[in-house]
């Protein structure tokens, strides 16, 4: 495919790094190249197969905005938005949309699987367990708490009744790394993922790009990742 990275950080280069070791023509755009939006035009857009997304909560949505008025289809690994996904989604879904839409908090398959682990401890805190979820993420981090730990957090509320608390530390070089503890008076319980690298979230991106080819509608990873 032809790919555009929107992102220049460190996870929209490795991204763009996957893409290309994939055998994907890419090119990348970076915050000074797109103001607003600015560079996302329909006739710009023309020759692009696939957009994927990874820049910073301030630009996210007008990005997803010009995207899908172009009829472009866009995988979004930003997070810090989610007020906004009912609208997103609205517009995804309205008639005679030609796009596909699709996002997460996190594209690691170790952090879905955590996120499955995590729904199945939290039965715990029906039983006399109190919980807490902690996340460390680099200092150059642009949104605390982070997605991850967000949905993390949705997860348990969910599975459990019980809305946890998030402690954020931001510190260092520190790829990512959740946990969710869980404690009694007999025992404590904790289920952790700590990211070596972001090489797992950006394979993760491209190949949900990969699956979104040819795709029209609205995708949460979470759904789709088994697929991939």
């Amino acid at each position: 495919m032809n790919i555009l990275i929107l992102g220049r950080g460190k996870t929209g280069l490795l991204v763009a790094e996957v893409a290309r070791q994939r055998g994907h023509h890419v090119s990348v755009l970076g915050a000074g190249d797109n103001p607003k939006a600015s560079a996302l035009t329909a006739e710009k857009l023309a020759p692009v197969d696939m957009i994927i997304d990874f820049t910073s909560p301030a630009a996210v949505l007008p990005n997803i905005e010009a995207c899908l008025g172009a009829g472009k289809s866009i995988v979004v690994g930003t997070t810090g938005w989610y007020g906004e996904l009912p609208r997103i989604r609205e517009i995804v879904e309205s008639s005679g949309s030609s796009s596909g839409f699709l996002y997460a908090a996190n594209f690691s398959v170790g952090v879905n699987l955590f996120f499955e682990v995590a729904r199945s401890a939290a039965a715990a805190l029906q039983h006399q367990y109190f919980g807490q979820i902690f996340e460390r993420h680099h200092t150059q981090k642009k949104d605390a708490p982070s997605g991850t730990a967000v949905a993390l957090q949705s997860i348990v509320r969910d599975a459990s009744g019980t809305e946890l608390e998030i402690t954020s530390f931001r510190e260092g070089d520190v790829v990512g790394l959740h946990e969710l503890v869980l404690d009694s008076a007999g025992d404590t319980i904790y289920v952790c993922h700590d990211a070596k690298s972001r090489r797992g979230f950006a394979e993760g991106a491209v190949r949900a790009a990969e699956w979104l080819a040819g795709k029209k509608g609205f995708f949460d990873f979470k759904d789709v990742w088994r697929q991939l």
